[in-house]
């Protein structure tokens, strides 16, 4: 079984997410767009689009991601098969979630690193 293809995208909160994102936008030139984020489409050597995507997102301290987890940030990784890799992690003793979301953004499962950092194994929809 194929484990990490990919970074899905990255999160981390902020004391004042909206001056957060403004700094980014003005010196690093990230585009950000009103839902709070950034979209990173993936492309080859040449620039052509190769059909995956990475979300950039700063969030309010207290948001959702980040409850369970000790770092002030999340990473999303890309998986081909969230629910399978997520038993095989709690067959090697990982401390796995027993929540499993779907959604039309995908399927998501948690898994703790030995740090106590929470990791987000995404499997996009089917096409992406």
């Amino acid at each position: 079984m194929k484990r990490v293809t990919g970074i899905g995208g990255i999160f981390f909160k902020a004391k004042d997410p909206v001056a957060l994102r403004a700094w980014y936008q003005t010196h690093l030139g990230v585009n950000v767009e009103e839902w709070g984020g950034a979209v990173f489409s993936w492309s080859d050597d040449s620039g052509n689009p190769t059909g995956g995507m990475t979300v950039w997102s700063i969030n309010a301290d207290g948001a959702e991601c980040f409850t369970d987890g000790a770092a002030p940030f999340t990473i999303n990784y890309r998986v081909e098969d969230a629910r399978g890799l997520a038993q095989v992690l709690r067959d090697e003793g990982c401390r796995v979630l027993d929540k499993i979301d779907e959604s039309e953004y995908g399927i998501f499962a948690w898994v703790f690193d030995p740090e106590g950092n929470r990791v987000e194994l995404w499997q996009p929809p089917a096409g992406q």
